[in-house]
């Protein structure tokens, strides 16, 4: 996705016209076919020896999601090596694997049937571990209950990174959902519950997260750390500045700033218009 150019009322019109073509619904939305409600009793999450972040990628899709078409790598649902949300340059794998502060610890093909990629990164100076999942474009709707069941603190996988054996998921101290608001197609068959007391933070790029995500991510019990308030490009700069920003434990409106001041960079929309997109709270 190129950065727009020129003054700010071209540059306004630019980051429009972008963020729509990733982000604007048709009538090609899927229904979520796999969600289902948690337990009646259900099981806590592990806790972890160090931080985890964890972030479902939900690839963009041409086909099956309801999005205007991007081009025909970039929005292939099933190719996380050239997809907007993953291979391609703000992509989450590329920006994080080229970004200095993080080392790239394993890369992990197909760990379930919905996920086709998944990689474990580490900070270089803090004892931090970013686990990032590309799920299948079709799957949208899976990654959003995912993302959500994380939230309210549902036990994920035990998986071990050099030496260091971790818990994803619900035992993750942050969570991010990248991607298409799905929730703007869909509705999903029920509200994974809070689980237990713990403080988890959510993160939530995708077009208008705050007003689709709301009911959903207060019945999990999360707080929103950073999500949006209008059509955005979910892309990896964003979430890498909010990271920063909660590791160095900056309160929640520094991180917002970070978060409007790296998107206005990277897109030159104007930092006013960054300022306004953005949102931490209820």
């Amino acid at each position: 996705m190129n950065n727009a150019r020129g003054g700010s009322v071209f540059a306004l019109i630019l980051l429009f016209l972008m963020t729509t073509t990733s982000c604007a619904t048709t009538n090609r939305a899927r229904t979520p076919s796999t969600a289902s409600t948690p337990a009646t009793q259900p099981q806590t999450a592990s806790t972890n020896s160090l931080p985890v972040i964890h972030v479902f990628v939900a690839l963009a899709d041409n086909v099956n999601q309801g999005i205007v078409p991007v081009s025909a790598s970039l929005g292939n649902g099933d190719n996380p090596a050239t997809n907007l949300y993953w291979g391609a340059a703000f992509g989450i794998r590329t920006f994080f694997s080229r970004n200095k502060d993080w080392e790239l610890l394993s890369v992990s093909p197909n760990p379930s049937a919905t996920i086709l990629e998944r990689c474990i990164f580490k900070h270089r100076r803090n004892q931090v571990l970013l686990v990032a999942d590309a799920y299948r474009g079709k799957e949208i709707s899976q990654t959003t209950w995912d993302f959500l069941e994380a939230a309210a603190g549902k036990p994920g996988e035990k998986l071990k990174a050099r030496d260091v054996e971790f818990h994803t998921a619900g035992s993750a101290d942050l969570v991010a959902y990248i991607g298409h608001n799905g929730l703007m197609d869909f509705k999903l068959h029920a509200n994974p519950k809070r689980r237990d007391d713990r403080q988890r933070r959510a993160i939530i790029l995708a077009c208008a997260s705050k007003q689709y995500f709301s009911p959903s991510l207060q019945v999990s019990g999360a707080t929103p750390l950073l999500w949006t308030t209008n059509l955005m490009a979910p892309e990896a700069y964003v979430l890498s500045a909010a990271i920063d920003g909660w590791m160095k434990k900056e309160s929640d409106e520094q991180i917002r700033l970070r978060a409007a001041a790296a998107y206005n960079k990277y897109q030159n929309c104007g930092l006013k218009a960054a300022n306004a997109l953005f949102a931490t709270g209820w």
